[in-house]
């Protein structure tokens, strides 16, 4: 192997059971106010599955040790990295006993299920079902900005979970109006 694909190879992770949230995977969306427009997905991990943890913190370690050329040849303090702390950083229920990774990238992610099929429906894949993702970290020096991303490589959807951000099945509002016909047209 190269010394890139080294590097590369120490800075890719797949994650174990993860929740996906805020979930744009479809069309590429700016984020906040930038005008870049990215695929992007917040990776909600509990804090339990330690293994996915430790292989993040050693992915970003390595991204760091990348990053010494362009923060000139030092790792500099309060640098930014993207494995956060649900329970100190979020006020929401869904991170709660978890941390939580923001992944982005410029071109699409693959999307499959468990059955190996690519992922096209958009009700298909959701804020608030479970799957496992590919992410690799990188180092960047933007305007001062210094720190260490994650890209988004890949989704794998595992199952089905309740819809995050309160939005429900239409199934689900109109049930009580649904158990009678006649009760549709009232």
């Amino acid at each position: 192997m190269t010394t890139d694909q080294n590097q590369m190879q120490a800075t890719k992770v797949v994650t174990g059971k993860v929740r996906f949230s805020y979930l744009n995977v479809f069309r590429p969306k700016a984020i906040n106010d930038s005008s870049d427009e990215k695929y992007s997905v917040s990776l909600i991990i509990p804090k339990t599955d330690t293994e996915t943890i430790a292989k993040c913190e050693a992915a970003i370690k390595a991204a760091m040790e990348m990053g010494k050329a362009k923060w000139g040849g030092k790792i500099p303090k309060g640098l930014k990295t993207p494995l956060r702390d649900g329970d100190e950083e979020r006020d929401d229920e869904a991170y709660a006993g978890c941390m939580f990774i923001n992944a982005s990238a410029r071109t699409k992610p693959g999307l499959i299920g468990k059955n190996r099929q690519q992922i096209t429906d958009e009700e298909e894949l959701y804020s608030g079902c479970y799957g496992r993702a590919s992410i690799n970290f990188y180092p960047f020096d933007a305007s001062g900005n210094r720190g260490v991303a994650a890209g988004l490589n890949n989704l794998l959807k595992l199952e089905d979970g309740e819809p995050l951000g309160g939005r429900q099945s239409a199934e689900n509002d109109f049930a009580e109006y649904l158990e009678e016909e006649d009760d549709l047209f009232k």
